[in-house]
């Protein structure tokens, strides 16, 4: 399991997570900031859960992220 986390208030809209993990991010027509899909939010932090398969993508996402708001880390499934 991968736990994807997302500081959007800081986000620049540069559309660097779209391109590289377009089934995760998308950008909003509202703000023009990326939006983490399905995820959750706590203050302004947005939080998903997401399988093995997309670890790869998200990681070059966050790397790629110019103001470093992606954290992508892999987490243990609870029992």
């Amino acid at each position: 399991m991968v736990r994807i986390v997302h500081f959007r208030e800081k986000c620049i809209g540069c559309n660097a997570c779209v391109e590289l993990a377009p089934d995760r991010w998308k950008m909003s027509r509202k703000d023009g900031k990326s939006i983490l899909v399905d995820a959750d939010e706590r203050n302004g932090i947005y939080t998903a859960l997401v399988g093995d398969d997309e670890l790869k993508k998200n990681l070059t996402a966050a790397r790629t992220c110019p103001t470093n708001i992606i954290k992508v880390e892999k987490v243990q499934r609870k029992s």
